[in-house]
């Protein structure tokens, strides 16, 4: 069995610890999730299953949607709530001045990562460095935030929601947001509701999952175009040879074989139409 499973994560618990889960409930070889939350968020876990981890970067690039609590006036060494209280501060800004902070960040930036995440340094999660003392500062990274809305100030909560670039970090935004606002702030509560073509409501507990709410592995892909090729073609893109068929786009296709069947996700190339993920 190949496909996807849409796991609503419970706070608490680590990616990981759903991970093998799912794979130990169901006795799979293979099971992967298709991007990190951490264990006091909350949300949307994509799982994939067997040969469904070969289209993981498909998940992984994709843009990414929350809702996300932030705490004013207090700072800690995490940036969220699981971290020690390194600052208190008064919050002195109006809400008018609080938005124009949050809006701020729309847009393409530059972003510094947590020194508590799961981004590594010779070999290791910077987490683990630092919980040893050895703080890794990584260099700051492009990112894209798309979208902020739903914004609720009840101060020193804000509530929002963000829709953001792969790689963007929500703890990071409120840390840069108490620094804009001169006050401290932390990323008390998340929830991610989107990632990719799916969204929270189509999640289901681990508790409540079982096998017949396997996702068809290419039906995440349904908006891609789609080409059956023809016998002679089939042999020959499968070991990876780029073959003569007059394709009149270079955005990545859906194939399927003589028989129907969803084999790969193709691609134009000078060489040929050839596969870019192969089931």
């Amino acid at each position: 069995m190949n496909g996807f499973y849409l796991i609503n994560k419970k706070a608490g618990v680590t990616s990981s610890w759903v991970t093998q889960e799912v794979k130990r409930k169901f006795g799979y070889k293979k099971v992967g999730h298709l991007g990190t939350l951490d264990p006091m968020a909350q949300g949307l876990l994509i799982l994939a299953v067997n040969r469904a981890t070969k289209f993981s970067s498909l998940f992984l690039d994709s843009n990414k949607s929350y809702e996300a609590e932030i705490t004013l006036g207090i700072q800690t060494n995490t940036n969220d709530a699981e971290g020690e209280v390194i600052l208190r501060s008064r919050v002195t800004s109006s809400e008018d001045e609080i938005k124009r902070g949050i809006l701020s960040f729309l847009g393409e930036s530059m972003q510094v990562p947590p020194v508590y995440s799961a981004l590594k340094f010779k070999g290791k999660p910077l987490y683990k460095h630092a919980r040893e003392g050895n703080k890794i500062h990584k260099e700051a990274r492009v990112i894209t935030i798309y979208k902020i809305d739903q914004i609720d100030i009840n101060l020193p909560i804000i509530s929002l929601r963000i829709e953001c670039s792969k790689g963007t970090y929500i703890r990071s935004i409120a840390r840069d947001l108490g620094n804009k606002l001169n006050c401290g702030a932390y990323l008390s509560n998340l929830k991610r509701v989107s990632q990719h073509n799916f969204d929270i409501q189509s999640a289901k507990v681990i508790e409540d999952i079982s096998k017949d709410d396997l996702i068809p592995l290419e039906e995440p892909f349904t908006y891609l175009d789609s080409i059956q090729l023809p016998e002679i073609h089939f042999q020959p893109f499968i070991n990876g040879v780029g073959v003569d068929i007059d394709i009149q786009n270079d955005d990545l296709i859906r194939v399927f074989g003589p028989d129907g069947v969803f084999v790969a996700i193709g691609k134009k190339t000078s060489h040929g139409f050839k596969h870019e993920y192969l089931v």
